[in-house]
């Protein structure tokens, strides 16, 4: 975990669905905080360290990690390929305008699949 706590994060607030492996169902979590490998969230969900989770995160679309780590009812989030965290933060409507925000997804490697939803490719 601390080989990456070097990185630059930004305090948010963001609302986001969880999947955690093997369960079934979402769970509404609050992101705390976001940076290109990984995040910290909050909510009432029960999660192990080394749990492989999916979080949906605004903008980006589903984003896959570890839980790296556990305090009450926050944790840690390692992301298992880097996002763009200035992405998530951006209003689609005002602050990305639609050509710019299909360039960074695109330059990340995401994809809209069928259903509409992006999807690293």
């Amino acid at each position: 975990m601390d080989e990456h706590r070097h990185l630059n994060r930004d305090s948010l607030f963001l609302m986001a669905d969880m999947r955690v492996d093997g369960e079934d169902g979402e769970h509404r979590i609050k992101v705390r905080n976001l940076s290109g490998g990984g995040m910290m969230g909050e909510g009432r969900v029960r999660v192990a360290r080394g749990n492989l989770v999916e979080i949906n995160i605004r903008n980006i679309g589903w984003v896959e990690g570890t839980v790296a780590w556990l305090q009450d009812d926050r944790f840690g989030v390692a992301f298992v390929e880097e996002i763009d965290p200035k992405v998530a933060r951006a209003s689609l409507a005002t602050d990305v305008h639609h050509e710019d925000y299909t360039r960074v997804h695109r330059a990340l490697g995401y994809q809209k699949n069928a259903g509409g939803t992006l999807r690293k490719i």
